[in-house]
């Protein structure tokens, strides 16, 4: 099973947007630090409720995509450090959860 949240396009215009957005859309804690250190901090805690670092959970080894919306092409998406820096960092996490054994990932897609 695979839990799939929407991503509106406009959150990567800057790195501001995207942790308010990102921390109101995941339900990260009042703690969250608001960058990218913080962020992969709270998602390699997915599949842990009891860390409570996040309202969004799954299940150990479930899957959650990430469905970046609200364009086809975009040059602007592409240059963004922002999208970038999210797609790394979300590969990081998801070595962290390898690491683990776990088969927890996070998957991106348009």
């Amino acid at each position: 099973m695979m839990k799939s949240i929407d991503l509106p396009f406009g959150i990567f215009r800057s790195a501001e947007a995207f942790h308010a957005a990102f921390a109101e859309i995941m339900g990260f804690p009042a703690f969250y630090g608001r960058n990218w250190d913080a962020w992969i901090d709270c998602m390699s805690y997915l599949d842990d409720p009891d860390a409570g670092m996040s309202r969004v959970q799954v299940a150990p080894g479930e899957q959650i995509e990430f469905v970046v919306g609200g364009y086809e092409y975009s040059s602007e998406l592409d240059e963004s450090d922002v999208f970038r820096n999210f797609c790394v960092c979300a590969g990081f996490v998801n070595s962290r959860f390898r690491k683990s054994k776990s088969d927890t990932r996070i998957i991106v897609s348009n």
